[in-house]
């Protein structure tokens, strides 16, 4: 049986479109290793960060808006680096709100078709190409996920990572939905879920629902504190990492067990 080929328009990249030469293969393969290292020498001694997914479409009169703007002083106050995706929004809140309280803010952006800027109140920023390499290095560094209000793309950000919570890929990490009103729908529905067996019970014990500011940092702060501990971390550049844009202790949070 013949290949099929998209019709498509001569400068759209797709990389998920069926086999290629091998040439074109091992090049995206490498491609995508080197968008690896990148991130991993932008990132290394960012952290330890608590990540806030959410949309990019509220503006700064929102009251979204202003909840991630709290959230972010709250993470920086509890002495973690706020990370976001880096764009407009409740990302540029989140950052915005850590930022405006002395803590350490960075954003992952992405390339899209529409121009994404970074916001302006990260002191690191990374561009990635590909979604799925964004999506990495936004678990990989950070120890609590936040989920404000937003659309496919948080979606898609909080399910991915509530799969590797609940496959325990990643072990003892805490999530917070936030927005009562807004993920009450989906919150009942992942309890429906449940019902028919789909997910275990103990599974929506994995998601903290609030829309206290104060009850998700203390839930953080608690689960992170029975979980883990901080050591000094010595400062090995074997990667020509970069240099933070701010001082840091260069600390790291592991496991008790």
């Amino acid at each position: 049986m013949e290949q099929l080929h998209r019709i498509i328009p001569a400068k759209e990249v797709q990389f998920l479109d069926g086999p290629k030469s091998r040439t074109y293969e091992f090049n995206f393969a490498w491609k995508i290793f080197w968008e690896f290292i990148k991130g991993f020498r932008t990132l290394h001694f960012v952290g330890p960060c608590i990540t806030v997914f959410g949309s990019a479409r509220f503006k700064e009169q929102h009251p979204h808006y202003q909840s991630a703007r709290e959230m972010g002083r709250q993470i920086a106050e509890m002495g973690f680096t706020t990370m976001t995706g880096g764009g407009p929004g409740t990302m540029e809140a989140a950052n915005r709100g850590a930022f405006e309280a002395g803590g350490m803010s960075v954003g992952c952006n992405i390339k899209l078709p529409f121009e994404q800027a970074a916001n302006p109140y990260v002191q690191t920023s990374i561009t990635f190409e590909h979604f799925f390499v964004r999506k990495v290095m936004l678990v990989k560094y950070s120890y609590a996920f936040v989920i404000m209000p937003g659309g496919f793309g948080t979606m898609d950000e909080f399910f991915e990572t509530l799969t590797l919570v609940q496959t325990k890929t990643l072990v003892r990490f805490p999530i917070v939905l936030f927005g009562k009103e807004y993920y009450t729908p989906l919150f009942e529905y992942m309890g429906s879920m449940a019902e028919q067996g789909t997910i275990s019970r103990e599974d929506l014990s994995l998601v903290l629902l609030t829309d206290s500011i104060a009850e998700a940092g203390k839930h953080i702060d608690t689960f992170i504190k029975k979980n883990y501990r901080e050591k000094a971390r010595k400062r090995k550049w074997w990667l020509f990492e970069k240099k933070p844009a701010t001082p840091a202790d260069g600390g790291v949070i592991s496991s008790r067990s």
